[in-house]
């Protein structure tokens, strides 16, 4: 991976069952990790957990001379996970998962957030809108005709997670307090209590299969950057 370029793997988890791979997948996870799996109820969400520890442990491996077993996270001061060894590496990676795919993106030495949703799920998209959008996207949404709604909206809010993602934050940062605009590229601006250089990230927006939008945020500084995407199974 060259130092301008974002490398997307993402696996569509649903297609992940035979119980031996599993099994090499069960073997990586750190006894935290394992811990965190036994508590969810839904089998659905077991089985998220465990690719999703896979896909990011692998993916790290891909980079750096480290055993995909051997790598250590904790959360920052927000949650988000962060690499805390066995060795310093300026990899950094950000995952996001939904009902039937997991996504990891990586680079060198930059911030960077992906977000992926399931566009199939239902939902009240003007409300949800005008309850966590900027005034702006939520008038967009609004606008709309109800066929085109549910997909401007997973553009706002892939894209509104990313970028707090990125930044490592959560919802610290206010959801109306930066907006976008959809253009062939998206761009951000800020109001309120943010402070941020607009011009210093890129977005970018993709399907994945039929069911599934993402978005990634990258912190660019100006510079041209190179987004790869591949699907992986890990150990694969």
């Amino acid at each position: 991976m060259q130092r301008n370029e974002v490398h997307l793997w993402y696996v569509f988890s649903d297609r992940v069952s035979e119980p031996g791979l599993l099994a090499r997948y069960e073997a990586l996870m750190s006894p935290d990790e394992k811990a965190r799996q036994q508590r969810f109820l839904v089998a659905e969400a077991r089985h998220q957990h465990l690719v999703a520890r896979a896909l990011v442990r692998t993916t790290l491996s891909r980079y750096v001379d480290v055993p995909p077993q051997a790598w250590t996270f904790a959360p920052n001061r927000y949650g988000r996970p962060e690499i805390t060894g066995p060795i310093q590496t300026r990899l950094r990676f950000n995952l996001s998962h939904t009902r039937g795919l997991v996504v990891c993106a990586a680079a060198w030495d930059r911030e960077i957030g992906v977000d992926v949703e399931n566009i199939t799920r239902p939902g009240e998209y003007i409300h949800l809108a005008h309850r966590f959008f900027a005034a702006s996207e939520a008038a967009h949404v609004a606008s709309l005709p109800t066929e085109q709604q549910r997909d401007v909206f997973f553009d706002y809010w892939t894209l509104k997670e990313s970028y707090i993602k990125a930044r490592g934050m959560g919802l610290a940062l206010p959801l109306g307090e930066f907006a976008f605009r959809l253009d062939e590229l998206a761009t951000i601006m800020f109001s309120g209590s943010i402070r941020d250089d607009p011009a210093t990230w890129r977005f970018s927006r993709m399907r994945l299969g039929t069911q599934h939008k993402l978005a990634l945020a990258v912190r660019t500084g100006n510079k041209d950057i190179k987004i790869v995407a591949r699907e992986t199974t890990p150990l694969i």
